[in-house]
């Protein structure tokens, strides 16, 4: 696939990567020099010079039998602009592009249209990010929470700890926990490495666990991983740009929620904004303004702030200080890797960004693709296509279908009803199957793996 990549930030340059390493043709457009050159240093891909918008740019990369532009410059109208260029001048047939304004995103539906300005997908990272830390809070403990299939099925991560009931021992002895509850353990990260788990697997204390099951069922299977925390109450917010904001009046009607927030003018934005939540004008590393506000019993705070080490150093302060759970927007993967105890989970924005990208870049029949710690793994929902004669895994039993090393089926969505991927389940045409993958570079492997042979037609 011929992809033009417009944009070379921490978006543009980490999907390059990702892309470049899956065999893709892809170029690179940006109006920075230094940043093109250390690209094609360190990947085999294509690049050009040039303002993103202009037809001479988008000629120069090839865009007239480009088959994909993907508009992730940091201007909402130059990407605007540059999607109505590719499709008026070159006829490209598939063009996503980064909105960030919420004005845009408002008449979305109106305004993005074949006859008026012709993108075929939208990327709101502010409401992916919202959408993620969401998730989070509604489920305490979760180091990650993913949806599929429409929401019938959760991939949740968690840390094991002492004194969960299946902690120390196999994971065979899950079922005998609880009976009536059907999960699967997709994979284990012990130290870094993964684990592909076997019945006979050990959980040992500090295990990063990723199961799938019913969303339903997803508090019962923490448990068994380790001891609940209580539903979550009082939310604090550092910072009120975009992120902030729109995460703010996401949760308002179910918790109570504090936004700290710099600007003053900004502040005088949020509070019309706002039914309920409290804005409060100041920093959220000034110590006294956390204690007076009750950060010892605020349930989690979230810092979101477009500055890493303000987020960060207000991570640490606010954890040692009281807060229970830490979430915090770091958007240098170098910084991620520094992390420690002190901040329970880090948001990358570029990777969730990427995640949603992913599934309109990947062939075949893959609906959703969520990418997972930090880019190192992902996990997909791909549709089962054909029959037996022309698909490898279509009227085959799970221990039947030869993955790819580092691959496990998680759970198979066959309409409403959610299969959890035990060895003698028949995968049926049309049947989602959701996998999770620790070895990226099988990805192409198990794409074909899943198509439909010539012998099948739509």
């Amino acid at each position: 696939m011929k992809i033009i990549i417009l944009g070379a930030g921490q978006v543009g340059g980490t999907l390059a990567a990702q892309l470049a390493n899956e065999r893709s043709d892809i170029t690179v457009v940006d109006t920075d020099p230094l940043i093109l050159r250390n690209l094609q240093d360190h990947l085999d891909i294509k690049t050009v010079e040039g303002p993103a918008s202009l037809p001479s740019t988008l000629k120069r990369a090839g865009a007239e039998d480009a088959e994909l532009i993907i508009a992730v410059t940091n201007s909402d109208e130059i990407n605007i602009v540059a999607c109505q260029v590719a499709h008026t001048i070159f006829s490209c047939p598939t063009k996503i592009a980064r909105i960030r304004d919420q004005d845009y995103l408002t008449y979305a539906t109106a305004l993005f249209q074949r006859d008026h300005i012709p993108i075929d997908v939208i990327i709101g990272p502010e409401q992916l990010v919202t959408n993620n830390i969401k998730q989070l809070i509604a489920n305490p403990g979760a180091l990650q929470v993913l949806d599929f299939a429409e929401g019938l099925v959760q991939l949740v991560a968690v840390k094991a700890v002492v004194g969960g009931p299946i902690v120390g021992h196999q994971l065979k002895e899950i079922r005998d926990h609880m009976p009536s509850v059907d999960t699967r353990v997709a994979a284990i990260f012990r130290d870094g490495r993964p684990l592909i788990p076997e019945g006979d697997t050990v959980i040992d204390d500090g295990d990063e666990v990723f199961f799938v099951a019913n969303r339903k069922h997803i508090r019962t299977v923490m448990s068994e991983l380790r001891k609940l925390e209580k539903s979550y109450h009082k939310v604090m917010i550092a910072g009120g740009g975009n992120i902030g904001g729109t995460l703010a009046l996401a949760l308002e009607s179910q918790y109570d929620v504090k936004i700290i927030e710099q600007d003053y003018q900004r502040c005088r934005v949020l509070s019309e904004l706002m039914k309920s939540s409290l804005v409060l004008h100041g920093s959220a590393s000034d110590s006294q303004l956390l204690r007076n506000e009750g950060i010892d019993t605020t349930d989690v705070f979230c810092a979101l702030t477009n500055n890493d080490e303000s987020n960060i150093m207000m991570s640490i302060l606010a954890k040692r200080m009281g807060a229970k759970k830490v979430i915090t927007l770091i958007t240098n993967p170098s910084y991620a890797e520094l992390i420690g105890d002190e901040i329970d989970v880090a948001i990358s924005p570029q990777q969730i960004t990427i995640s949603s990208l992913l599934a309109y870049i990947r062939k075949g029949d893959i609906s959703r693709v969520h990418s997972l710690r930090r880019g190192a793994a992902e996990s997909l929902e791909i549709i089962a296509r054909g029959d037996s004669v022309s698909s490898k895994v279509v009227g085959r039993r799970l221990d039947a279908v030869k993955l790819p090393e580092g691959t496990t089926i998680g759970a198979i969505v066959r309409g409403k009803q959610v299969l959890m991927a035990h060895k003698h389940i028949v995968i049926e045409s049309e049947d989602h199957v959701i996998l999770f993958v620790t070895d990226k570079n099988h990805i192409g492997e198990i794409e074909r793996l899943f198509s439909a042979g010539f012998g099948y037609f739509f």
